[in-house]
């Protein structure tokens, strides 16, 4: 078994550990303030849960349906590189924003901006790893690729909470270290992938005409329709920093709750991915239904940090195994010369999903407190769960 783990990594180009590297290191530069921001807009500009739970919602959901055009654009051109590195220059520009923002209004500005970025290079990155890497390992690929990501995104907060002890809780300075790692990551995308040419010449067509949207057929429709289910059924992360803050946490340590939600997805993403390959998706995503289920169960009834940290370590393992099998399946059931467009309206499916379950979250939070808003989480978890049994039931999936 560890021969074969071993043989799979091999196998997988270097194109995706590239991306995997560049992913890696703009994530440590995005969660070391996003692991902060929460905490800094309540409690240095004194913003209200509501406003915090809109501002995220507003940033995470821009980010998902500017995939749309991003990844249209991308098979127009018929190239994906130059996006990609559009995307990583935003978000690496807009750090410096964080630190001198005095307002709700600036830091909602530079949100938009890094999340904009993360928009026009999502698809693009995506639809490159699908590009390079053979169909029969490609669970294998977008789980390697979300798990070198996901290391960024647990080692971003770890490093958050060092200087805030180092620093005796100095946000502004953190937010000026973040741009350190952004800026690398740019330039290992610059110097570090050559893009595929297709040996066929492209041709530029309007990638969203009617002829070409009637070729993503219904079960890529189906995928799209389950990816958003999943993010209403999974809120921003920025709640379960709000929840450890209400359990008398010290302030610099509650970065540490992304970082145990990050580390278990660190580790799970690339074995899920694997197994994806080799067994059925619907069961698949169907546990992961059901470990979301169990997170939000504990995270409403904890009033302890051991409960918390129990229910962020199920979060994560849920992202695991759910988030590369979904963009798997996506790549799977896309024509090639369509996947920027059938990323980035699976995204813009998404992102719509996630405004709504921000919002609701953030309302749900203020009027009945935060264990209504997990609640509400793992009705939603209980509902697609049956939902995916009646399809299967009726021969919609398999």
């Amino acid at each position: 078994m560890i021969f074969t783990r071993f043989t799979t990594l091999r196998q997988i180009p270097r194109g995706v550990w590239v991306l995997g590297g560049v992913s890696m290191l703009m994530d440590v530069s995005s969660e070391m303030v996003h692991s902060l921001l929460p905490l800094f807009m309540a409690t240095t500009l004194g913003a209200s849960v509501v406003i915090i739970g809109l501002i995220e919602g507003l940033a995470e959901a821009t980010a998902l349906i500017t995939k749309v055009f991003s990844g249209v654009l991308s098979d127009y051109l018929g190239r994906r590189k130059g996006l990609a590195l559009l995307g990583y220059g935003l978000g690496a520009l807009s750090k410096p924003l964080f630190a001198i923002a005095s307002s709700a209004g600036l830091v909602f500005g530079a949100r938009m901006i890094d999340r904009i970025g993360k928009g026009i290079r999502g698809a693009p990155r995506d639809a490159l790893v699908a590009d390079v890497t053979p169909p029969e390992i490609r669970g294998a690929a977008f789980g390697l690729r979300q798990s070198l990501d996901t290391v960024g995104a647990f080692m971003g907060p770890l490093l958050a909470v060092g200087l805030m002890l180092l620093w005796h809780n100095d946000f502004r300075a953190i937010f000026w270290v973040a741009v350190i790692p952004g800026v690398l990551a740019v330039a290992l995308l610059f110097f570090g992938l050559q893009e595929p040419i297709s040996p066929v010449k492209h041709k530029r067509r309007n990638p969203i005409r009617r002829e070409n949207l009637t070729r993503l057929g219904r079960g890529y429709w189906w995928v799209v329709g389950l990816g958003a289910v999943f993010t209403l059924a999974r809120f921003s992360e920025a709640f379960l920093v709000l929840r450890a803050q209400q359990m008398n946490i010290p302030l610099a340590l509650i970065p540490l709750v992304m970082v145990a939600m990050n580390l278990l997805y660190a580790f799970s993403a690339y074995p899920f991915g694997k197994l994806a390959d080799r067994m059925s998706h619907s069961n698949m995503l169907q546990t992961g239904l059901l470990v979301l289920i169990a997170a939000d169960l504990v995270l409403a009834v904890s009033h302890h940090w051991t409960g918390l940290l129990l229910g962020v370590a199920l979060w994560g393992i849920h992202m695991g195994m759910t988030q590369g099998l979904l963009a798997a399946m996506i790549a799977n059931t896309a024509p090639p010369d369509l996947r920027g467009t059938a990323f980035g309206m699976f995204n813009l499916m998404s992102g719509v999903a996630l405004l709504l379950a921000s919002l609701g979250a953030g309302i749900l939070w203020e009027t009945w407190g935060a264990a209504s808003t997990f609640y509400t989480g793992a009705i939603i978890c209980v509902m697609s769960l049956l939902g995916m049994r009646i399809a299967e039931k009726i021969g919609v999936i398999h």
